[in-house]
């Protein structure tokens, strides 16, 4: 079973892009396909699979979402914006182009070879100063909570003082809990940030699915920077993000959010797993 494929980055969260409109995978194959070709070392290896698919309705192109242990996932804003620019390249939409997402339809624009602009689901419910009290080190007490579109995206924004001088590994204990905290029924993206003496953001995401911290995070990003410029915390506009895998801008205009970041294609060829054909054997 060989398949057609690009791997692509933004920000340093890494993808793999097929084009599922030629392929015709199922939502349980591809579910399946997430979970063998994203394992790092055992084979291709990437936070998820992204699958362009045949439109529902108005859009351009339909994008499904898998996160490296195979649960879809409602949207991913790096995500969109290396599938925007993967479906350009492919003559599949134009510079300007509508990407359908199980979270709501997202605009996306081309700004140049490698830069790309998509507008994230908009925030549908929000929650700030949310009470926590089981932080062992007793450094966060009060949490926002941001969902972006319908049906959500749920993310926690966590004020962390001094983010930049502590390692990931001591702050895994943390993540989890916020991860995982009972009261929220879907869990949460769980976004770590502080802001720098030049007024820019340091952000570091530990991502459902994911089960970690990664590199980049466009929906958390956009979180952070509807959060800190919904209580005017915000000095800048646009909302400059360093996250571990770069840089990444957020224009916050009310309720609209406008990710923007380079993108980067790693490879393109031909998956050969040859332990795919046990997870397929209909094929």
């Amino acid at each position: 079973m060989d398949i057609p494929f690009h791997k692509m980055q933004g920000a340093g969260n890494d993808f793999i892009v097929i084009n599922n409109q030629e392929l015709k995978f199922s939502g349980e194959e591809l579910s399946r396909l997430a979970k063998q070709i994203c394992q790092r070392k055992r084979s291709v290896g990437s936070d998820a699979l992204m699958a362009l698919d045949t439109p529902q309705a108005e859009g351009d192109f339909r994008m499904r979402f898998y996160n490296a242990d195979g649960t879809e996932a409602e949207m991913c804003g790096n995500g969109a914006r290396c599938i925007a620019r993967y479906a350009y390249e492919q003559g599949i939409a134009d510079e300007s182009m509508t990407i359908e997402t199980v979270a709501g339809d997202v605009k996306a624009w081309r700004l140049d070879k490698r830069r790309y602009k998509v507008q994230l689901n908009a925030p549908t419910y929000t929650k700030f100063d949310w009470d926590f009290a089981d932080d062992p080190e007793n450094v966060v007490k009060k949490v926002d909570y941001v969902e972006l579109g319908d049906p959500a995206i749920p993310h926690l924004v966590v004020h962390y003082p001094g983010l930049a001088d502590k390692p990931l590994t001591e702050l895994q204990e943390l993540a989890k809990k916020l991860r995982f905290w009972d009261k929220l029924p879907k869990g949460a993206n769980v976004n770590f940030y502080d802001e720098m003496a030049n007024g820019e953001l340091l952000v570091r995401t530990f991502e459902r699915g994911v089960e970690d911290f990664t590199l980049a995070c466009g929906t958390g990003s956009g979180s952070v920077a509807y959060s800190v410029t919904a209580k005017e915390k915000a000095t800048k506009s646009p909302v400059i993000l360093q996250v571990l895998g770069g840089t990444l801008e957020v224009a916050v205009n009310d309720q609209e959010l406008y990710l923007m970041g380079d993108t980067n294609i790693i490879v393109k060829g031909l998956v050969t797993d040859e332990d795919l054909p046990d997870l397929f054997p209909e094929v």
